[in-house]
């Protein structure tokens, strides 16, 4: 696997827009506590054909406004070349200067994908738009796509990405990290060389990870969900599992040239600061 390691490993976290006042102070809360850690940004997801938009938007503005850089969700699906204008300029104006840029999924009950199909479209759009401009983050599965044919055309998919105009890319979330190991060996096979971070899914429910990994096609080793299983209902045993096993699988991807990590937060702080003490990781305190 080629070495991506640096001096400073960056690290990120992503949150979603709230969806109520009590939810949103609860994230300005959370968004307190993740500041300390000094991180390279937070990103903030948007709905599928954009539903939701101008939650994303005001969430990004207030992150960016607090001093820590904000990375927003664009993705193309049901969208329009006018309306990524329209808000690739709007983030301009206010400073924003990261896009994680994603095909998206299709709303409900729409049968046509707009003016984008596919994530490289809308890379090489803001490309043309923009210059520059925005450092472009773009997805990767290292355990393949779920609609992907086979490992080869997801692997010719997410190059098209890369080619089209990409700084860096965020994994899809894993618990093997042969995986990653074995995604980065492509990429160097491929002449590859941006900056690859694996993302990271504490562990605190079960069900809705396995209902998460169920979609996203995220494998659960057995093992894990066979101990996962047996806990029950106990949620304490299985924040405290999670922690555990999620401290060794970030120790040994940073050990192995991963240049950083990027933290699936599910707008909690609690298990990715257990995970951060664990792994000893310097904060602003």
């Amino acid at each position: 696997m080629p070495s991506q390691k640096n001096s400073t490993p960056l690290f990120s976290f992503e949150f979603f827009p709230p969806k109520s006042e009590d939810a949103a102070n609860s994230l300005k809360n959370v968004q307190q506590k993740l500041s300390i850690l000094n991180p390279d940004f937070f990103s903030v997801t948007f709905g599928a054909g954009g539903s939701t938009r101008d939650k994303t938007y005001d969430t990004v503005i207030d992150i960016q406004q607090s001093g820590i850089p904000a990375a927003p969700h664009l993705s193309c699906v049901a969208s329009t070349k006018e309306n990524i204008r329209e808000i690739l300029n709007a983030y301009k104006d206010n400073g924003v200067s990261k896009i994680v840029a994603l095909r998206g999924d299709m709303p409900s009950g729409m049968m046509s994908a707009g003016e984008f199909r596919y994530a490289n479209e809308l890379v090489d759009f803001i490309r043309q738009e923009t210059g520059d401009f925005f450092e472009i983050h773009v997805a990767a599965y290292p355990e393949v796509h779920p609609q992907a044919q086979n490992a080869k055309d997801d692997f010719k998919n997410f190059q098209r990405k890369v080619d089209a105009g990409a700084n860096a890319v965020i994994t899809q979330y894993f618990y093997n990290a042969e995986s990653y190991f074995a995604f980065m060996d492509d990429c160097e096979k491929n002449n590859i060389d941006i900056p690859i971070v694996p993302g990271i899914m504490p562990i605190t429910n079960y069900s809705q990870l396995a209902r998460f990994s169920e979609m996203c096609g995220a494998d659960i080793p057995r093992w894990m969900r066979k101990r996962l299983e047996g806990f029950g209902d106990d949620r304490t045993a299985i924040r405290a599992f999670g922690a555990e096993v999620m401290t060794k699988l970030c120790q040994q991807l940073l050990d192995n040239g991963a240049p950083g990590l990027h933290f699936y937060t599910m707008n909690q702080s609690i298990a990715t600061l257990a995970i951060w003490d664990n792994l000893q990781l310097p904060t602003n305190k």
